[in-house]
């Protein structure tokens, strides 16, 4: 369980500041680790809706690679209205 914990929480660091070297964004840590997280869901999501899944640790960063980067688009999107 811890295990499973600490692997989510460095995926979702990972794929945030990968996420962020992207989109040219500079956050801190925790904000990459959050941004990796939600990035995650969405990413597993919209891979699901084109019927993909991600398997693997490496699978598994890129979809939420994906994901971030989508949130981070969405944002600075809406956060311009």
């Amino acid at each position: 369980m811890l295990v499973s914990i600490i692997v989510t929480l460095l995926v979702g660091a990972v794929a945030g500041w990968l996420a962020g070297m992207l989109m040219g964004s500079s956050n801190g840590l925790v904000m990459n680790i959050v941004l990796g997280l939600i990035g995650g869901l969405v990413g597993g999501l919209l891979l699901s809706l084109i019927g993909l899944t991600a398997t693997g640790i490496i699978g598994k960063i890129i979809s939420a690679v994906l994901g971030a980067v989508v949130v981070i688009f969405v944002v600075r999107k809406v956060a311009k209205l």
